[in-house]
């Protein structure tokens, strides 16, 4: 078993709690505490890059950030039941915040969500905002017009869109919510026409924060998080907003806009905020690496970086790696690379490599993983696959499970990752069968029965560690054999320079033998249509997925950029690639 006592190299000190006030246990209530403790101090900067090529800071106090939030409170709170659902249709920065923390001061219940750009965002929160009932949708003045054009076609009844600024009023006493109540719907990437809206509590938010602050060595008066991430995702979330606010720490935000446009901006902010915490994706840290120049690069002092954590998709060992070995000459810490696993379901987390410790990487036979064992192999032999430890778990329980008895199975054996602690949240919105199935599970056997939530995530314990190997729907199984679809997509990004990295897509369809293995990639955007060579391009992939896989291939299809479908926080959407392609929605699809 995994659990939270397995010895760890954690550097985190004690999470820091309110001087005065009687509670510590909700979101608003520590955000009062922090207001009457450290209301001089800077709580939240948004570096705001829109305005021009020079970044715009704008900063709140804790005292500011609590008065602002009252207010917004109070005006809500005249005009939502108790209880009640509130989107957050606005653009990243303070207003999202106010509006989020303010939600939950009136002891409403958030749904944090984006503003509409694409007419496909527009179909996705129609579904979000249907499911969840919402009666309020607070924006920005900028960006009211476009919601309220984006809603005007949802059934009645309709929220009302109203922009943050607009919602100033005195404030009123408020009751603080109990750590029960729910705080807010965390809706998962997927089926736009079945949106699931995890319940987290105000109770998961602090014990999800106290865990992530042993975890990552968060040291109060000295760290500071940074993030660019979205605010509707859940790492962003607890990251910028939610972390921050339980822990009593600065939070420094940035557009995700603004670090495509130029990551320069994101590596500045770790430069310029001493003990920083941040996180990222795996591509995002190899996006970096190959597009700071060297001028950039030598104005960078990240020396005094805290951690840099590595979630929300699988762990690509090799893309930090080129990110440490372009930023060590600007005194990027050896140990700041934290590998991590974690989802909706738990909060964000369920384990973590903590700040100071060394990741570590295991290379192991590939056909033997297949087979539902992990077997260790020495680095660049044949037929292998290297994966990253994700650490120890954060403040809970890990099991590794098998998918149909529930038995625990023993270290080295692939199963499915469970998980139990007070990070768990309660269930999907009104769907309580769905419920029942993913947070109710029972361990076989287990001495002190309790529910368990299935993540639907693969792994393996080896060496007292956590090992992340796929999810267990999208498993591609060809002849008996077992496949996991990101090992095969790396080698399909490797077959051929043409192919965008990071945007390949591998997936089973029926076939009246069995299942057939399609792949799609995107040519990078530097090639040329005209110029490229298709048929030499899928001929690499095949040649190069047969030989490291002993896969045939059914279908090849290399689109253009940005045509493979992705979900609203970027990463590629699997079932729906399957699902278009099964619709012949592709050029070139041939499915039966």
């Amino acid at each position: 078993m995994l659990t939270s006592s397995d010895p760890i190299p954690a550097s985190g000190a004690a999470p820091d709690v309110p001087r005065k006030g009687p509670r510590a246990d909700t979101l608003p209530a520590l955000l009062e505490n922090w207001a009457t403790n450290r209301g001089d101090r800077i709580a939240l900067t948004h570096l705001d890059h829109r305005t021009g090529p020079e970044e715009h800071a704008v900063s709140l106090t804790w005292s500011e950030l609590d008065q602002r939030a009252r207010e917004t409170a109070t005006w809500l709170r005249h005009r939502v039941e108790p209880g009640g659902r509130v989107a957050l249709l606005a653009t990243h920065g303070a207003d999202y915040v106010i509006g989020f923390l303010a939600t939950l001061h009136a002891g409403l219940v958030a749904v944090p969500l984006f503003a509409p750009s694409t007419p496909a965002h527009g179909d996705r929160l129609h579904a979000i905002l249907a499911d969840a009932h919402v009666s309020v949708a607070l924006t920005t003045r900028a960006k009211q017009p476009k919601v309220q054009a984006a809603l005007q076609h949802l059934a009645s009844p309709r929220p009302q869109v109203v922009a943050v600024e607009a919602t100033r009023a005195d404030p009123e006493p408020l009751p603080l919510p109990d750590p029960e109540d729910l705080a807010y719907l965390q809706y998962t990437s997927g089926s736009t026409r079945s949106p699931a809206g995890v319940m987290i509590t105000h109770g998961n938010v602090v014990a999800c924060a106290r865990q992530a602050a042993v975890s990552y060595g968060v040291l109060p008066g000295r760290s500071v998080t940074v993030s660019w991430l979205p605010l509707f995702h859940d790492m962003g979330l607890m990251l910028g907003v939610l972390a921050p606010c339980v822990l009593g720490i600065r939070s420094v935000l940035l557009d995700p806009v603004a670090f495509m446009e130029r990551p320069a901006r994101w590596l500045r902010a770790l430069s310029r905020f001493p003990g920083a915490i941040s996180a990222a994706p795996s591509f995002a840290y190899g996006y970096a690496a190959g597009r700071v120049t060297e001028r950039e690069r030598s104005e960078l002092r990240l020396d005094k970086v805290g951690a840099l954590i590595d979630g929300g998709e699988p762990v690509r060992p090799e893309l930090f790696a080129r990110f440490r070995e372009r930023f060590a000459g600007c005194g990027l810490p050896a140990l700041a690379h934290c590998p991590s696993y974690g989802l909706a379901e738990s909060t964000v987390l369920v384990a973590g490599v903590p700040a100071g410790a060394a990741a570590v990487s295991t290379t192991f036979y590939r056909e033997q993983l297949a087979r539902g064992e992990a077997v260790p192999a020495d680095p660049g032999e044949p037929s292998t696959v290297t994966l990253t430890s994700c650490g120890w778990p954060a403040g809970q329980e890990v099991r590794i499970v098998h998918p149909a008895t529930g038995a625990e199975l023993p270290d080295g054996r692939i199963g499915e990752i469970w998980v139990s602690g007070p990070n768990i949240g309660r269930g999907y919105w009104q769907q309580p069968a769905l419920s029942a199935a993913t947070f109710c599970a029972l361990l076989a056997g287990d001495e002190q029965p309790r529910w368990w939530l299935r993540t639907g995530d693969l792994g393996v314990r080896f060496d007292g560690r956590l090992y992340v190997t796929g999810r267990l729907k999208d498993l591609v199984v060809v002849d008996g054999r077992n496949h996991y679809p990101a090992d095969v997509e790396v080698t399909v990004e490797g077959a051929h320079p043409a192919i965008r990295p990071h945007v390949v897509a591998v997936f089973t369809v029926p076939d009246s033998h069995g299942n057939e293995v399609v792949v799609l990639a995107e040519r990078s955007s530097w090639v040329i249509e005209c110029e490229l060579d298709a048929e030499e391009v899928t001929g690499a992939i095949r040649r190069s997925v047969a030989r490291e896989h002993g896969l045939p291939l059914h279908d090849v299809l290399l689109l253009g950029p940005d045509e493979v479908p992705r979900t609203t926080s970027g990463k590629v959407a699997r079932a729906a690639c399957r699902e278009r392609y099964l619709a012949g929605g592709f050029a070139g699809s041939r499915a039966s």
